[in-house]
């Protein structure tokens, strides 16, 4: 059974950074792709990021390229994403997502997620 569990939201202030992390259970995770997406108040889902299978190959969405890092320690089967330079507008709840290949469309999340606020 697949299981992600996220972790490491909170609340920071604009400017400021934080790292979330996915810990993933279930299916062989070197194996497999991930992607970060994210859900904002009364907005639809958003792609974030994603990684290949061994964290040698990311892309990014545009708006996120030299201020997010998706990275992966396969050895603890945990998918990170560093978030610098935030802003009010990363206020969301981010999620990580399975994928067959790191160029899958966006994929509704199955997991919690973890909230990041933003304050002004």
């Amino acid at each position: 059974q697949v299981q992600l569990v996220e972790s490491g939201g909170g609340l920071v202030q604009a400017g400021g950074s934080l790292r979330i992390s996915c810990v993933a259970s279930g299916f062989y995770f070197s194996n497999y792709p991930l992607s970060w997406v994210r859900r904002a108040p009364g907005k639809g889902l958003e792609w974030v990021a994603a990684a290949s299978n061994l964290g040698n190959a990311t892309r990014y969405a545009e708006a996120r390229k030299g201020r997010f890092t998706i990275y992966r320690d396969n050895a603890q089967n945990t998918l990170y994403l560093q978030m610098n330079t935030l802003s009010p507008e990363d206020k969301a709840r981010y999620y990580c997502v399975k994928l067959q290949t790191v160029n899958d469309p966006i994929k509704s999340p199955r997991s919690q997620g973890t909230q990041v606020t933003v304050s002004s």
